[in-house]
């Protein structure tokens, strides 16, 4: 029987192998029950106190920051299959040993080396998907990516909470387990796709003499550092400042899990032939704008008319960075390019709460605004880059 047309505008037109690699990344996504609890874990399951576990965290995030431009070496280097399964086993084997770590040094050992595995993906991924995928389809294809990623991330965090009452040894093994599926997966189903005939080319060199790809990095570093406050300083201003319950902020951000699921993947085709630099500011402005109408919040209500804004701008931008960096790059170099692009993000990461806690101490609207006027600011970064990635 043929697809009904609506289905297959949807997800038809996409290669077999690009449909292996989602699924493994749905699994995956449907496994990560540790990172979002690793707080709780460390102090009330290893007893460590607060500034033991931050130190923990800090270790992590130095971790992951190297990650990034590991793995987009290693993904030009010595494959995009190879890198993405390898990473997934080694995060299996490092997520066990963090489960099994008894003793501090054990602990920011073990978390140490997860960070610096567990993103090792997302550069191969980037670049596979950008091998496999047709320029025209490419924003569509990321958007399915992302759209997957927040599913599965949904329905773990709905089951590992539930898990982590009977024990947090169960979030481990499943997290490992789904790391061992993905990888499994993508080596029987998804092929190699580095170029035969290349030039090796070092390090990072030729990404970084790339202007327009440093300045859509820059760019993207504002975006990330709006971004990253849902899970940095949102979730302390609503319960520390505005004495929202835990149990009431959950539900209000559970509307950004429930729209993207619903909405997005029926908007990314038609957002995908929009102009990708002027469609992304527009995204990145509409985020900015969400994040500093948070400075008048005062209920669950309004937290959740804040959320429903900033989460349209993130529906518009899914898909496009990736396929922006896959329009920069040269085939040889994917890897590199997804590897500083995904840097960025790492890099917000870590400076998201050094910046955001300060601000939030002088008050809501010293941070809110903040974080407004860098979306502003990263979106007319976005306009102005525009000619130039057109060009390209």
């Amino acid at each position: 029987m043929e697809k009904p047309s609506f289905l297959r505008s949807k997800i038809g037109g996409l290669p077999r192998p690009f449909w292996a690699l989602w699924g493994g990344t749905l699994v995956n996504r449907l496994g990560t029950m540790v990172m979002p609890f690793t707080g709780v874990y460390l102090t009330q399951s290893r007893g460590l106190s607060v500034a033991a576990a931050g130190l923990v965290m800090g270790v992590f995030g130095a971790g992951s920051l190297l990650s990034q431009l590991l793995a987009g070496v290693l993904t030009d280097r010595i494959g995009r299959r190879a890198t993405l399964a390898g990473g997934m086993l080694a995060t299996a084997v490092f997520m066990l040993a963090l489960g099994y770590s008894t003793s501090l040094p054990a602990i920011l050992a073990s978390m140490f080396a997860l960070g610096l595995v567990i993103d090792v993906y997302r550069p191969a991924s980037n670049a596979l998907v950008a091998d496999l995928v047709s320029p025209e389809e490419r924003p569509r294809a990321y958007g399915l990516l992302f759209w997957g990623i927040n599913l599965g991330y949904s329905v773990g965090m709905t089951a590992g909470g539930w898990l982590a009452e009977l024990g947090f040894t169960w979030l481990f093994w499943i997290d490992a387990v789904s790391c061992v599926v993905f990888a499994v997966l993508v080596w029987r189903a998804v092929p190699e796709t580095r170029p035969r005939e290349r030039h090796e080319t070092g390090g990072f060199g030729l990404v970084l003499r790339d202007r327009v790809m440093v300045g859509f990095t820059l760019v993207m570093l504002g975006h990330a550092l709006v971004y990253s406050q849902t899970m940095t300083m949102l979730p302390v201003a609503m319960t520390d400042v505005v004495k929202l319950s835990p149990r009431e902020f959950g539900v209000a951000m559970a509307l950004n899990g429930v729209l993207i699921v619903v909405v997005q993947p029926l908007v990314s085709g038609w957002l995908g032939r929009r102009d990708p630099a002027r469609t992304l500011a527009l995204g990145i402005a509409v985020m900015g704008a969400g994040f500093a109408l948070t400075a008048f919040v005062t209920s669950t209500l309004g937290l959740a008319a804040t959320i429903a804004i900033w989460t349209v701008g993130e529906i518009i931008t899914a898909g496009i960075p990736g396929a922006v960096v896959a329009a920069l790059a040269p085939p040889e170099l994917r890897g590199r390019y997804s590897g500083l692009f995904g840097f960025a993000w790492s890099l917000a990461a870590v400076l998201a709460p050094l910046l955001g806690g300060p601000l939030l101490e002088i008050g809501p609207g010293a941070l809110w605004f903040t974080i407004g006027g860098v979306g502003a600011v990263a979106a007319i970064g976005m306009l102005l880059l525009g000619p130039a990635i057109r060009r390209r």
